[in-house]
């Protein structure tokens, strides 16, 4: 066991480090939170764009974890997320379309990012970039590319880069788009997944949110505007819209984990300190997800907690 007074350092205010200073901050452990994005939420990305919140980042979150069920029934009973569809379209050119039942998936009024905000509720944040691994005790909440740029990550995995492209449109191309939540987009070079804006949301806004292939984020990840147009054709060729009012492109440069970690997270022994490490690829189910995510960042604060005494 090993035992320290001074704050734990958690870099990154995702939903994983958001998770893990919740349950420091219900322990009484000092921490200090620090990200260098100029909002909290890391890949639950929810700019203002024309006038309202876009999810940029990930498209809706699951639940099956029991301890993340009782978190989003809190939010549910607050009216910050909503039950959105189990059913998503598959789409490819020249075919028609499908319909895919899965798991249900949960969308916000407010965007994803409210609720890394809620979570944080309180929180202060330390808006600088760590350039080296900080004094102390340390949680690395972030993917693992990242990590390894302040030490040397167990087993990294590799990520996938994504560059999401959205697309202001006409209410009639809305309308007549031919799925009436997202679709997963099969046999396309150039985009996976489509995802109506509006509907997860709940305001019914024409706007639709594109995710590009890996192999097509990868040209612009110097310029991302520059799939713009790639994008838009394929999305054309897939719904049969017309030229969108306005598009806005926001590149992820470590959007998904290519494979993932066997266990929910890891701690290390950095000479007389311990460094740990959470974030949605930390995820021994198999599959990286928002929930993931969260019991990885809680995972690690117990665990924390446990070494720190």
């Amino acid at each position: 066991m090993t035992s320290s007074t001074s704050p734990v350092t958690v870099l990154g205010a995702g939903i994983a480090g958001a998770a893990c200073v919740r349950v420091l901050r219900d322990a009484g452990v000092p921490f200090v939170l620090r990200d260098r994005g100029r909002a909290v939420g890391g890949r639950m990305s929810s700019p203002e764009l024309h006038g309202r919140r876009v999810d940029v980042g990930a498209g809706y979150f699951t639940v099956r974890d029991d301890g993340f069920r009782d978190v989003v029934s809190d939010w549910a009973s607050r009216g910050l997320v909503h039950e959105w569809t189990d059913t998503f379209t598959v789409v490819r050119a020249g075919a028609e379309p499908e319909q895919k039942s899965g798991p249900t998936r949960w969308g916000t009024p407010a965007g994803l990012r409210s609720l890394v905000k809620d979570l944080l509720s309180g929180i202060p944040v330390d808006a600088t970039e760590a350039r080296a691994l900080p004094d102390g005790h340390v949680v690395l909440a972030m993917p693992d590319p990242q990590a390894s740029r302040l030490m040397t990550v167990p087993d990294a995995v590799d990520y996938d880069p994504v560059v999401a492209v959205v697309l202001g449109l006409t209410d009639d191309d809305a309308a007549g788009l031919p799925f009436p939540d997202a679709a997963f987009v099969s046999d396309d070079a150039d985009v996976e997944f489509l995802a109506r804006d509006g509907a997860r949301r709940g305001d019914g806004a024409a706007v639709l949110v594109a995710h590009t292939s890996a192999q097509r984020a990868r040209r612009h990840l110097d310029d991302p505007a520059g799939a713009i147009p790639a994008v838009v054709d394929a999305v054309a060729a897939l719904t049969g819209i017309g030229t969108p009012i306005w598009t806005h492109a926001h590149r992820w440069t470590f959007a998904k984990p290519a494979s993932q970690h066997d266990a929910s997270h890891d701690i290390v022994s950095h000479g007389d300190r311990l460094v740990g490490f959470a974030g949605d690829q930390w995820c021994p189910e198999g599959s990286p997800r928002v929930e993931s995510a969260w019991r990885s960042g809680t995972d690690l604060g117990h665990a924390l907690i446990a070494r720190l005494g």
